[in-house]
């Protein structure tokens, strides 16, 4: 296989026309400190990239019985591989979060006004995918002011979002855990205009948790019985 781009977490490959992820073992974070929505490597875990894969593959495949379109074909647990359409990233990639009660970055940006734990039931926000400013959050104006998004692609984006995002909320809590909150990503199919969920759905993009204590990202499987 052909690597094409190599990612902090995750490869993408290309072989016979058709596209990859490979799952890495590699874990982002801060000065050795693990942390999901780290912008450098931190090290490794190993069978880190599998449990993402596997926790991914459940979500997308539930999400598409959903009949929602994704970027998702199939996946190879055993190569920590997921077969996926090609898709095209907005810019240079957007993050989507949906935030069902306040806590991390949303306390500390907001705590003056905000309660920890306070109800924020599919509050939408999107940041730049973009390390060197620390992932930067940006409003619909401008997104479309910056040739990012248009206005009608931007409520494309989070009705589809708020969705998607309550569909994995209502699946958690059949398992007993609350979602409070979560990073999706899109784009669109290659040679089409059509907006899909991409990238992964792992324990890693989102904060869950049980009976009030904090789910590690890669404990998440363990709940869902995979």
């Amino acid at each position: 296989m052909e690597i094409i781009y190599k990612g902090k977490t995750k490869n993408v490959l290309q072989e016979n026309g058709k596209t990859y992820l490979k799952f890495k073992d590699d874990m982002t974070g801060t000065d050795g400190v693990f942390d999901t929505g780290g912008n450098e490597v931190a090290g490794s875990i190993e069978g880190a990239g599998h449990e993402c894969l596997k926790v991914s593959k459940f979500f997308f495949e539930k999400i598409m019985d959903k009949g929602i379109k994704t970027h998702y074909v199939s996946a190879d647990l055993d190569e920590n591989l997921m077969e996926v359409e090609k898709a095209v990233p907005f810019g240079k990639g957007l993050e989507v979060i949906t935030r069902f009660k306040a806590v991390g970055s949303f306390m500390r940006r907001y705590g003056l006004y905000a309660k920890e734990g306070q109800e924020l039931p599919l509050y939408t926000e999107i940041t730049l995918k973009d390390d060197e400013h620390d992932d930067p959050l940006i409003t619909k104006e401008g997104l479309v002011a910056l040739n990012i998004l248009t206005a009608e692609e931007y409520d494309k984006i989070v009705e589809l979002n708020k969705k998607i995002s309550q569909i994995i909320k209502d699946i958690l809590a059949e398992y007993g855990l609350e979602l409070y909150d979560i990073k999706l990503e899109y784009g669109k199919l290659e040679g089409s205009d059509e907006i899909v969920l991409i990238d992964e759905v792992s324990g890693g993009n989102m904060r869950a948790y049980k009976d009030g204590k904090y789910v590690e990202p890669l404990e998440v499987s363990k709940y869902l019985g995979i």
